[in-house]
């Protein structure tokens, strides 16, 4: 075998054996941001203990047998937890690019180490009886703490990440290529250095361009399904170069599914959830207990918006409108008003202005209705706030596809409504991938059903983190 030429030991190699032995395959951003993370972790974790410290004092302290040292005023123990928490986090990939926001995660590896924490002090000492009242606070408050810490992070990452140019290699099919370029260079810290055709995704030569043009990434469109499956995603995995599939609906049922042999057979099983439903059940929690902390924090706001409204133009200060909601249920969202009284009338007279391709959605970027006032509003989404009345009434919630007016469903192909199949949102995929910059609906209609197919309490949170970024700079909106 060690007289075989090089070409052919990489040929006889097992696909997923690495080229060559590298600890870790990231880039010098990627670097940064692992350090930032967790720098902020062991900090969140520091607060989370000493505040649990500050509870605890009131009833019984820490066993002095658990205090092995102090360090920075913190004892020994706090350090063990942070320790093993950062070592799960580390192991559980919570410190790249793929994990760092998976949040469900993070909550679940804290819950771990406490967990097993139960376990090793039994072991060490069962006599031992450490303070319940410090380990349930620091227990519960590590989450919190550590995933609001999380939480800020990725909404500072994401706004400073557009100082880095990431190189990202384009795999589709041909008629896709030019409009997916134009899609992901809209993002600034994406550029896309080299592309090739889907059909050629597991051919050397597309490999080889790969590698020459320097993509830390690769975007993947519509690959046969036998390319997949075989070299193209070990050939990148092993050279450390990440790839992203944009999912047809085949690949996210794969996604669910996990691998099995039944029968002989190689089969993939979908599983159920141990706990049905008590992630969506969470979801509405949050966005109730969201919804009216919001209302009470915003309340000076809305006085300020609505005298605004009332000092610079004549009519109401809401806006009312039928829109669909679940299951086709018509519903009046609500909104600040944003432009002059007779807005609808005069919305037939626009008609031919429509900047929408398809006519689905009525859009124009210069909209003669809207009042100086409405403007400011538009372009800082303020007039949408009203709407977390509709969370609280249960007609809505804080993330999901927006609902529509009537006169756009009116429009609707038959498989536009499978959007209605759950609660409409304030905001969703369609918001931070363009808002009002997506021209076609389908595009915006096929962001929705990603959303419901993929849906996760994780997706929500990532989604309202994105879209407090494109809130706070006023991207696409008006």
């Amino acid at each position: 075998m060690d007289n075989l030429p090089e070409k052919t030991r990489k040929i006889l190699a097992d696909i997923r054996a690495p080229q060559k032995f590298k600890l870790f395959h990231l880039s010098g951003w990627q670097w940064k941001w692992g350090l930032v993370l967790l720098f902020s972790d062991t900090l969140a974790l520091a607060i989370a203990w000493q505040f649990a410290r500050y509870l605890n004092k009131f009833y019984s302290p820490i066993p002095p047998q658990l205090v092995w040292w102090v360090w920075l005023g913190i004892p020994s123990l706090f350090w063990v937890f942070a320790a093993l928490t950062i070592i799960f986090f580390a192991y559980g990939a919570m410190y790249n690019t793929a994990g760092s926001q998976n949040y469900v995660r993070a909550a679940k590896l804290v819950t771990l180490v406490y967990l097993l924490s139960l376990v090793l002090g039994y072991f060490y000492n069962p006599k031992i009886d450490p303070p319940r009242s410090l380990f349930f606070t620091a227990w519960f408050s590590s989450i919190f703490i550590l995933i609001g810490f999380r939480l800020f992070v990725a909404l500072l990452r994401s706004q400073l990440q557009k100082k880095y140019e990431i190189a990202v290699f384009l795999i589709a099919p041909a008629n896709r290529i030019r409009k997916l370029t134009e899609v992901v260079e809209r993002r600034s810290h994406y550029k896309i250095v080299g592309a090739a055709l889907g059909s050629m995704a597991n051919s050397p030569s597309t490999y080889k361009a790969i590698l020459d043009s320097g993509a830390v990434e690769v975007l993947a469109a519509e690959l046969p399904r036998s390319e997949l499956a075989s070299s193209l995603y070990w050939e990148l995995r092993r050279t450390g170069i990440s790839l992203r599939l944009i999912p047809s609906s085949v690949e996210m049922l794969h996604r669910r599914g996990v691998p099995e042999i039944f029968a002989g057979l190689p089969t993939l099983r979908v599983e159920t959830p141990l706990l049905i439903g008590w992630d969506y059940r969470l979801k509405r929690w949050l966005d109730l207990i969201a919804a009216f902390l919001g209302v009470i924090v915003l309340a000076p706001l809305f006085v300020g918006v609505a005298i605004a409204i009332k000092l610079t133009s004549p009519g109401a200060v809401f806006f009312r409108q039928e829109r669909m909601g679940l299951h086709g249920k018509v519903f009046h969202v609500w909104k600040f008003r944003t432009m002059v009284v007779n807005a609808e009338a005069l919305q037939q007279e626009l008609e031919s202005q429509n900047q929408t391709k398809d006519g689905v959605m009525f859009k124009i970027k210069h909209d003669p209705r809207i009042t100086p006032v409405g403007n400011f509003l538009r372009r800082t989404s303020i007039d949408e706030l009203p709407q977390l009345f509709n969370v609280l009434l249960g007609q809505m919630s804080l993330v999901g596809p927006r609902p529509l007016p009537l006169r756009d469903i009116e429009h609707f192909q038959s498989w536009h409504h499978i959007r209605h199949q759950v609660l409409p949102g304030i905001t969703g995929l369609w918001q931070i991938s363009g808002r009002s910059d997506i021209e076609d609906f389908d595009d915006a209609a096929r962001l929705d059903l990603y959303y419901i197919d993929n849906w996760s309490l994780n997706l929500d949170l990532d989604i309202l983190v994105e879209t407090v970024r494109i809130v706070l700079f006023g991207k696409g909106a008006y």
